[in-house]
């Protein structure tokens, strides 16, 4: 079922739009200003908006001097997933996510899936009026263990994510955020306060690719996964592997290093695929090999949790055991086929495998 059409039969309460005022909440992070100009603290933009302006991400309008989010429960995108679609591989496999978005983002990237939803202002897509305790109850009403905030960037509509967060976590219900890292440290905190896991989209270990392919930076993505580890929040980290752009073998062994270093040996680390999509329908799939290139650098650096992406049936999709190296959850694709571990341990040998797999 398409991602837009579930919203409309599942959540049919939500009624359309009848005007915007539903949908504008005072944004949480800004600076005022003289001159009724405000500086936006949300991302690392920090975009300086005047009076009737709006911010880089098209979902933040400066109206008089206080700044507002056009897009709380203002829904462009759901669907029922399994959380292994995200892609979550140690957050409670198996299980399912009821995903949502709204409209906007703080990149620009070249290859992304999602571009008719996260490169427009809100105004020129559909959208279905759909509040906090909305998502919980949907999430409620089809078995979601879990509610994602993805498809296109969860920080811009910072604020609907933080209340529908609340309201999940009151509902017995987790939250999954699905990131490119884009954002400031004070929301970070607010953030891993509310949700219990976080996807971080790498895109590249590379200042280039996001100066020229992402049009951001890579510096405050690396810092914001320091600081969830930090924080004590459950990462996974996913490398889309651009063939003649971020695909070489000193950027894969730098990205492991940094991983080793900075984040530890058991945050999952996903090289997917690369399809031609967006702006970038020049450049051919990602080959096989230079996915199992990445694969085998990051392993022989050390970490214990790597996988291949958007490779349906190859074995490293499967988690396996750092410790006796058998199988402890199976996939092909986005199904788990079996699962052996007993409260979080290896049902083999014991060893504990990092994860959020029960509660």
């Amino acid at each position: 079922m398409d991602r837009r059409n579930f919203l409309l039969s599942a959540a049919s309460s939500a009624a359309a739009a009848e005007s915007d005022a539903r949908y504008i909440r005072e944004a949480k992070f800004y600076e005022k200003l003289p001159h009724k100009k405000i500086k936006c603290k949300l991302c690392p933009r920090e975009c300086v908006v005047d009076d009737r302006e709006r911010g880089y991400c098209g979902v933040r309008e400066n109206r008089g001097g206080i700044y507002y989010t056009l897009v709380h429960s203002r829904v462009v995108a759901a669907h029922i997933d399994p959380i292994e679609k995200k892609p979550f591989f140690h957050f409670h496999p198996g299980s399912t996510a009821f995903s949502l978005a709204t409209a906007g983002c703080n990149v620009n990237c070249k290859m992304c899936q999602n571009w008719d939803i996260s490169q427009v202002r809100p105004e020129q897509v559909t959208s279905n009026y759909l509040p906090p305790e909305g998502v919980a109850q949907v999430a409620a009403r089809y078995n979601c263990a879990s509610i994602a905030y993805t498809y296109s960037e969860p920080v811009i509509y910072f604020e609907y994510m933080i209340d529908t967060a609340e309201r999940a976590r009151a509902a017995g219900i987790k939250s999954a955020v699905v990131t490119g890292g884009y954002i400031q440290p004070d929301p970070l905190k607010l953030l891993c306060g509310k949700v219990d896991a976080i996807k971080v989209d790498l895109k590249a270990y590379s200042e280039k690719f996001y100066r020229e392919t992402v049009n951001g930076e890579l510096k405050p993505v690396l810092n914001a996964l320091v600081e969830m580890r930090k924080l004590g929040m459950w990462a996974e980290i996913v490398y889309l592997v651009v063939p003649t752009l971020n695909d070489g073998e000193q950027e894969f062994r730098g990205l492991a290093r940094w991983v080793r270093t900075y984040l530890g040996t058991d945050v999952p680390l996903h090289f997917s695929r690369f399809h031609p999509e967006y702006l970038l329908k020049n450049l051919p799939p990602t080959p096989l090999s230079t996915l199992e290139r990445a694969h085998s650098i990051a392993v022989a650096e050390g970490l214990h949790y790597v996988y291949v992406g958007n490779v349906p049936g190859h074995p490293a999709e499967n988690t396996y055991c750092p410790k006796c190296r058998r199988a402890v959850v199976e996939r092909t694709g986005f199904a788990v086929r079996a699962t052996h571990l007993k409260k979080g341990n290896c049902e083999y040998c014991r060893q504990p495998i990092a994860g959020v797999w029960e509660g």
